[in-house]
């Protein structure tokens, strides 16, 4: 059996006793130090094993949400009515998707971005519209033209009005004139504005009456808009409440509407009667000149173009009097990131988000110093971020996202003006990585640095005692 004498003789702390040690001002000073050392020593150490340690590193995309990805938007334009506006997609592998309307939706706004009513309902133009075959050979006049001041007169008097917005150079607009003056003259002839009273055809030549066609927010021709006495007579001036025509646009079609529209009213009572809903080829028209377009596409993970243009099969529009300045109130790639999450992450990785969102809040307008025709042209690169942390040997994701850079223009160009957001997504992506903090290396280097004070301080002490001891000596004359 081993003896306790024995045991004692590997104790590596071996006790001196009281009696034979001695305190000294020195030593009770370097101790404080060292007791100060220690703990801010330690203080720096644990805020080192608090703080999050990230590894940043390139790799070839891996994505888990497949080949396409998502791009959310809120634009405003103020000068680009909702009647016409169209969102299309295309990339280079062939892609095009004309005026995508199941997943946007438009807001009729003033000239000020504020709303002007609900949300702007309308189905997309038919491409194809029926035109009369009737040849403008016995130039046959039947509608009213009406300017500025004679429209005011008009629309107060007949409880409905429909107007014909034209212009003499427009295509589409030289094929509705024999139609049009035919179905006027027939109506003129059925229902007589004398003595009959409860409908008129009229025209208006907006390259004439600019300033009429501006206020009722015609953008493209032939714009046919039927007027309801009443519904367009408001005490804010400028605010209208009509429908616009989007239907055939042969005689008999033309006619027949017509009389769909006279025949709720009685001949001797002009008060207006409650809106037709049944026929599809009329809604409500735009309230505003304005409009903000907001919502998702879906697109290919290959270069291609966001376009937000006026579309139209069956209208013409006039490229000099077109503006696409807007205003990004959002512009995102890939899957909506909720604040409170992306709050929590830039906790941890400051810098992370801060090229999410990089055209949000900015505005690009055209002050017309570049005349007409003039395009807005964004050019994104697109680069994905993941973040992911390790704990338990196993990995955990904890964000995706994708950031842009944006390069913006404006430019002057040969066709009708548009918006263009061109993106170009990088085949590769950022990887950061938290890596996670052994807790027995944080206890090692606390270890470490209590002993090493000690040590030192100890060491500093036996040489800081020596020399007093010295210098006391020297004093005295005791040379050795």
């Amino acid at each position: 059996m081993i003896s306790s004498s024995k045991i004692k003789s590997v104790d590596f702390y071996r006790k001196i006793p009281r009696d034979l040690t001695e305190a000294s001002l020195s030593g009770a000073g370097l101790s404080i130090i060292a007791a100060l050392a220690m703990m801010i020593l330690f203080g720096m150490e644990l805020n080192n094993y608090l703080t999050v340690s990230t590894s940043t590193s390139i790799i070839v995309d891996n994505s888990s949400d497949g080949d396409f990805l998502r791009i959310d938007f809120n634009i405003s334009f103020p000068a680009l009515s909702c009647e016409f506006a169209s969102v299309d997609v295309s990339d280079v592998l062939g892609t095009n998707r004309l005026n995508i309307t199941k997943t946007i939706r438009k807001f009729s706004i003033d000239p000020h971005l504020r709303p002007t009513g609900a949300e702007f309902h309308s189905e997309p133009v038919p491409h194809f519209i029926k035109h009369g075959d009737e040849v403008d050979e016995e130039a046959v006049e039947g509608s009213v033209p009406l300017n500025g001041v004679s429209f005011d007169k008009v629309s107060h008097e007949y409880p409905i009005l429909v107007v014909n917005f034209y212009a003499p150079w427009c295509y589409w607009s030289t094929r509705l004139r024999p139609s049009w003056e035919k179905a006027a003259k027939i109506m003129k002839e059925r229902y007589d504005p004398e003595t009959d009273g409860r409908i008129l055809l009229a025209k208006v030549d907006c390259t004439v009456e600019v300033d009429l066609c501006r206020r009722h927010h015609i953008q493209g021709y032939p714009s046919i808009r039927i007027f309801r006495k009443g519904s367009d007579v408001r005490e804010d001036h400028g605010h209208h409440e009509h429908e616009s025509y989007y239907g055939d646009r042969d005689t008999e079609t033309l006619v027949k509407t017509m009389e769909e529209l006279v025949a709720p009213i009685p001949l001797e009572n002009q008060k207006l009667a409650l809106e037709d809903k049944s026929n599809a080829a009329k809604r409500p028209a735009p309230l505003t000149g304005g409009c903000r377009i907001e919502g998702y596409v879906r697109v290919k993970k290959v270069p291609g173009n966001l376009f937000i243009s006026a579309r139209s099969g069956a209208h013409s529009f006039d490229a000099s009097q077109m503006n696409m300045s807007h205003v990004v109130s959002h512009l995102s790639f890939g899957k909506t990131i909720s604040p409170r999450v992306l709050s929590d992450v830039k906790r941890l990785i400051p810098y992370l988000g801060r090229s999410h969102e990089r055209l949000n809040g900015r505005s690009f307008i055209n002050h017309r110093a570049l005349d007409a025709n003039v395009t807005i042209e964004h050019y994104l690169q697109v680069v994905k971020t993941e973040v992911v942390t390790r704990r338990s040997s196993k990995e955990h994701k904890l964000i995706e996202e994708y950031e842009y850079t944006a390069h913006s223009s404006l430019a002057q160009s040969v066709y009708i003006p548009v918006t263009k957001f061109h993106f170009e997504l990088s085949p590769m992506q950022v990887l950061i990585t938290e890596n996670p903090k052994s807790f027995s290396h944080f206890l090692t280097n606390v270890c470490a640095i209590i002993g090493g004070v000690f040590t030192v301080a100890g060491i500093l002490d036996s040489m800081l005692h020596n020399t007093i001891r010295l210098m006391k000596k020297v004093e005295l004359g005791k040379n050795f």
